[in-house]
Order: C-alpha cells, then structure tokens, then sequence
C-alpha cells in the first residue's frame, strides 16, 4: 500500500500515520463492510502532503525518521504539485481544509479554494496519475450546512461522490471516491474539553452555550481507524457514518468540573444546538450494517422511509461515563 495523506500533519493525519506504522495495514481485497481486513504485510509508503515544513519536521522526528515517510510541501489548491506527489500512490486519504467556523464566515474565499477548488483538484490529480481508491474524511457539519465551512463541506463530499462518473468508476474501472463523516472529535485541537479542563483547574466557570446542546463522541483513534477501515471494502461513492453515543455538553461540564460553575454564553453563529450526521433525505438511501451507516450513492440507492440521525436522537453517556472516558 502507497498512500498519500493531505494536511497529513494535522491531528488525524499524524493518528493515521501512528496506526499506519505501528498497527496494521489495510488489505484492498478485504471482505465487505466488516473488520476482519488486515494484514501484516507493512505499508510501502506513507507521503505526507501539507504546507508547514515545521510541522512536517516535528513529524519526521516524532516517527524517528521513519524510511516508509515521505514528506512533500505543497497546497491542495496547486493540482500540478498534487500530481508530482501522487506519482506512484494508490490510495490517497484527502484531510486537508480549513476548519475554524468563524474564520470561514470571515473569509469565505479562502474556504472555497482549499475545501472546495482544492477537493476538485484532488480529484483531478487522482484520476491522471491512475490511484485506485480515494476517501475524503468530512464532518457533521456538512449535513443541513448554516455556517460556511459545512458548506464547504457538503461541496467537498459532492465532488467526491460525483468523483467515480468522472473517473469511470462505476463501470468498475476508475479510481473510487469515497467520503467518511463523523462529529467533533474529543480533545482535538480547539474542541471544548481542553478548554473546560484548563479553566477547571484554574477555579474559573465554564461557558457552555446552550444547555440543551448535546454532540457525538468520537476519539481521534477511532476516527483514524474508521478512515483507515473502510479503504479496502468502499465501491466508490459510498458516505460511511459510524453509529455512536451522544453527550448533554451540561453533563460533560459536570464531569470535568464537579465543583464549579457555568456561564451561559448563548448560541454562537453558525453553531447548532444537535449535531446531524444524516439528514432525513439521505435516510431514504442508508442502511445500518452493524454499528456503521451506510449511505449509498444516487446510481445504487435503494428507496427506504426516512429518518434522522442526530446526537439529541442517540444513546446518552451518563456523567459517570463521561468521566470514565475522560481519563
């Protein structure tokens, strides 16, 4: 396996590095959605694609100069340096976008030519220099989109899941596009449970938005692991949604700061009270196999009733399991 991450020296491109080298490689010949998919055989190449050189060098020596990395400084929004990078690659994860909510509204141009123009390019890229499978890792936020980064977003999955006309896939050559969506993910950088734990230990209250407000819970492993699961069983044009607990974020303030207080600081713009991760319209073309949604494509997707899933809708942690998770 040759793969080539974009924004590869951001959280979940460095998570899908470690398990990369240090866990398992994915078979591509695996059987359909299920888990039992790996070998022992080592990845051949992992290129890491990104703009921060510092960032790529405090990667390298964070893997001990690993002789399967390869590092390539370069923009998403540069299709002829994606080519040069992709020369060999028969698998590219596509991570790279820019992602703070009110910097998009800011400066949504900018958000257009990486999350949008850029996804295109990858695309593009991927189809001239023949990779085989391509996964795009996308957000919640792109399901009934009211900031402009989930706008972005569900741009970005559109592209990729009309990806496989383009490519041929769906005669069966072609490379495959495939896009994984899932919530927030705990403790990553800029998410609330850092923030609440720093204030928490420093006696001060903790702003909470909304106390309704609930969200997904999913680990930075376990999005790596899904991203890096469904490689070897996606047909291309797939949308893989885990099926995963939810959180009241007044419980989480409670278990993180038992002994404090709350401020109640209103709604931000472009914020929801629920997260999504599909939409009533989507349900008529998703069925659950085990503890995975699958949506599937316009070309294979059969008629259902409709239905949400949402994290007011899921299976609640209880503080005491907030806590557990915590540790």
């Amino acid at each position: 396996m040759k793969v080539l991450i974009t924004g590869g020296t951001g959280s979940l491109g460095t998570e899908l590095v470690r398990q990369l080298l240090e866990k398992r490689v994915p078979d591509t010949n695996g059987p359909m959605y299920t888990d039992k998919y790996l070998t022992t055989k080592p990845v051949e190449r992992i290129a890491i694609y990104s703009r921060d050189e510092q960032k790529q060098e405090v990667m390298r020596q964070l893997f001990n100069n690993h002789p399967a990395l390869r590092f390539f400084i370069g923009d998403v929004r540069d299709e002829r340096r994606l080519e040069l990078a992709l020369s060999g690659i028969d698998t590219v994860i596509h991570a790279a976008a820019l992602k703070i909510v009110p910097k998009g509204e800011y400066d949504p141009s900018e958000f257009m030519k990486t999350n949008v123009n850029g996804t295109n390019n990858v695309i593009h890229a991927c189809i001239r220099t023949g990779v085989k499978k391509a996964i795009l890792a996308s957000t919640d936020k792109a399901v009934n989109p009211v900031n402009l980064y989930g706008s972005s977003k569900l741009m970005a999955e559109k592209l990729f899941v009309a990806g496989n006309a383009l490519s041929g896939s769906i005669g069966g050559r072609g490379c495959k596009f495939s896009v994984v969506r899932y919530g927030n993910v705990v403790n990553s950088r800029g998410s609330v449970i850092p923030l609440w734990r720093a204030l928490a230990g420093q006696g001060k209250p903790l702003p909470i938005t909304h106390s309704d407000m609930t969200r997904f819970w999913i680990t930075l492993d376990q999005a790596a692991d899904l991203v890096l699961s469904m490689i070897p069983v996606m047909k291309g044009g797939e949308i893989f949604v885990p099926k995963l607990p939810a959180f009241n974020l007044w419980d989480l303030a409670v278990a993180i700061g038992p002994n404090g207080s709350c401020d109640n600081i209103g709604i931000r713009p472009g914020e929801k009270i629920h997260e999504a991760l599909i939409s009533p319209d989507e349900a008529r073309q998703t069925f659950l196999q085990g503890d995975l949604f699958i949506v599937h494509p316009p070309w294979d997707a059969p008629v259902k009733p409709a239905f949400a899933y949402s994290s007011d809708m899921a299976e609640k942690l209880t503080v005491e399991e907030l806590r557990e998770r915590l540790t």
